[in-house]
């Protein structure tokens, strides 16, 4: 077997907190800056997203802070962990990253800590990735996700050039957690609530389609996400290449359970 290429390490960029916002009962911002932003290197994508470090405590790292030299020097159990969020927007000017979190009470890793941070507070990124961006040769776009999907699917309807036509459906709890979304995009959103026993795979299938070439950008639940491949590749005739589609989490499994099985499903399916 030929020898693998060395994995190009990603940036990390320190930050600190400037302050959050709640913007509904489950979703806050926590917006970052300081001068450690000076090292963050913006990417084209909407869908834009980073790696937070969540350092175990008590233990002591190496500095400055490289995760290949962790991974080579200390036992797995003394890691940083990580998780993945979308940048919701980076402005260079304010001096500003915001991420939107979905908060679901005091439980797992992220939550506790967007919970108790405060303006001043490290915050450690690595990246930025990213696949996405609303393709300009599109007659038209199509953007479906839950809560876990909504800061891509802001960032990209800022992004929509004017008069682009937009389809949009979204879906969250309840109406409590609706946000303002702007755009300068000719879209039309429409909102559903889980609460009220709403549908978001059966809303796209009876969704009608406007003529021309899509571009579509279908993330969140795995569940969801799997129906709605078949439907969009096989019903619609969505070519692969005008459709991001991915699952972000798993009903039933906890992030790391996911996270893994994502992994192994990545490493089974042929290319």
């Amino acid at each position: 077997m030929a020898e693998q290429p060395a994995r190009k390490a990603r940036p990390m960029t320190r930050l600190r907190v400037l302050r959050t916002e709640r913007l509904t009962p489950h979703m806050i911002r926590v917006v970052a800056g300081g001068d450690g932003l000076a090292d963050f290197r913006p990417n084209e994508f909407t869908d834009s997203y980073v790696k937070l470090v969540f350092p175990v405590p008590d233990v002591r790292y190496p500095e400055p802070f490289d995760m290949q030299r962790i991974r080579a020097e200390l036992p797995r159990e003394q890691w940083p962990r990580m998780r993945t969020y979308t940048v919701r927007y980076y402005d260079e000017h304010a001096g500003e990253l915001a991420i939107d979190f979905v908060y679901h009470g005091d439980e797992g890793l992220a939550g506790p800590w967007v919970a108790a941070v405060r303006p001043g507070d490290e915050m450690l990124i690595v990246g930025p990735g990213g696949a996405y961006a609303p393709a300009q040769a599109a007659d038209w776009h199509l953007l479906v996700g839950d809560e876990s999907a909504l800061p891509a699917i802001g960032a990209a309807l800022e992004a929509m050039p004017p008069g682009a036509q937009v389809r949009t459906l979204i879906l969250v709890e309840d109406a409590a957690e609706e946000q303002a979304l702007a755009t300068k995009a000719d879209a039309h959103v429409r909102w559903l609530h889980r609460a009220a026993g709403d549908d978001l795979v059966a809303a796209v299938r009876a969704l009608d389609f406007p003529s021309g070439s899509v571009h579509a950008f279908v993330h969140g639940e795995a569940g969801l996400v799997r129906d709605l491949r078949g439907h969009l590749l096989d019903d619609r005739g969505v070519r692969k290449d005008m459709l991001s589609i991915s699952g972000y989490w798993r009903r039933g499994k906890a992030d790391e359970a996911w996270r893994a099985e994502k992994a192994a499903e990545r490493q089974t399916t042929p290319a």
